[in-house]
């Protein structure tokens, strides 16, 4: 009988880099109706505070679910089909950033790569205003994830 590779569970550093190599992530929040709501996120993650943080607007669904329940997970997928991390943890919202340059306006703008920051920073600050942006803290108590190593033929 041939041995197939089995699943590699990744240690928290492994994941841990995983969270940091990607933008996109899964996040999953929970439903009134407990089943879980999934949308497609940006992210950054601070590996040092084990924090991953999101932009989204205050009227979100998300948001809804994440005050009525903070748990969450964030499921980010490796370099191939077989490799993943999930975060689980606990979400805090901000409040609304209502003043252009405000803290949540400056923690918004933090979450933007240095390459990718627009050149009038202050348009951009009284964009975030006007779409009533909040930042999602999502405090991980928790990472899992596994690799396959499979050779190529």
């Amino acid at each position: 009988m041939t041995q197939r590779p089995t699943p590699r569970t990744l240690s928290d550093e492994a994941l841990s880099d995983l969270l940091g190599t990607q933008q996109f992530g899964t996040l999953a929040t929970v439903k009134r109706s407990g089943h879980p709501h999934l949308t497609t996120m940006v992210y950054s993650w601070d590996a040092e505070a084990r924090t991953l943080r999101f932009s989204t607007t205050a009227d979100r669904v998300k948001v809804g679910h994440l005050r009525r329940n903070p748990r969450a997970a964030l499921h980010v997928q490796g370099g191939d089909v077989w490799s993943f991390a999930v975060a689980e943890g606990e979400a805090e919202i901000s409040e609304s950033t209502t003043v252009p340059g405000d803290a949540v306006g400056r923690e918004l703008l933090e979450m933007i790569p240095q390459a990718a920051r627009p050149d009038d920073e202050g348009e951009l600050l009284e964009q975030l205003v006007a779409e009533r942006r909040v930042v999602i803290r999502l405090k991980v108590d928790r990472l899992y994830g596994t690799a396959l190593d499979i050779e190529s033929q």
